[in-house]
């Protein structure tokens, strides 16, 4: 059993540790700015490097009225701030272990089922760290995001962000 932060990426729900959670700020996507094809957002005089779980911004959006919730999480010494779509709330779950046939990820530690039958997936925020270090773009100008998407959705944003149809 954990205490948990649950939340919301892509329509589908997460939940982490909420002992690994320092804080949840709520910024605009204009205080969102790249360094070294890193997201990172300064907060309280800290530079703080940012993981998009979710699908990049659209291109059309207005930057200045754009608003996302950013979990910040410690992992090992480092912080990091998760982008994220909705809050959820906090509760105990009791963690379901998934064997490897159900689920063919290091990202996510296990499962959760709540009292109204809704699964909660916990994730496992080193690996999430360690995924978006060894997965850093090269090109000028790209950042990693879309951690969570499933196959189709990746390959439909890689279609538009290589400037083709989907």
């Amino acid at each position: 059993i954990i205490k948990a932060l649950m939340f919301w990426v892509e329509q589908r729900l997460y939940a982490i540790p909420l002992n690994a959670v320092s804080q949840i700020a709520r910024t605009r996507e204009s205080e969102v700015h790249r360094v070294d094809n890193y997201e990172v957002l300064q907060l309280r005089n800290q530079v703080l490097p940012l993981l998009r779980l979710g699908r990049p911004p659209a291109a059309d959006i207005d930057r200045k009225s754009s608003k996302l919730f950013v979990l910040v999480i410690t992992v090992g010494e480092k912080r990091y701030g998760l982008i994220v779509d909705a809050l959820e709330g906090e509760e105990e779950l009791v963690i379901k272990a998934l064997d490897d046939q159900t689920f063919s990820t290091d990202l996510v530690n296990g499962a959760s089922i709540l009292g109204d039958g809704k699964v909660v997936l916990i994730l496992n925020l080193a690996a999430v760290v360690e995924h978006v270090a060894r997965t850093r773009p090269q090109e000028t100008g790209q950042t990693h995001s879309g951690l969570l998407l499933n196959h189709a959705d990746r390959a439909r944003l890689a279609v538009s962000a290589a400037g083709g149809q989907a």
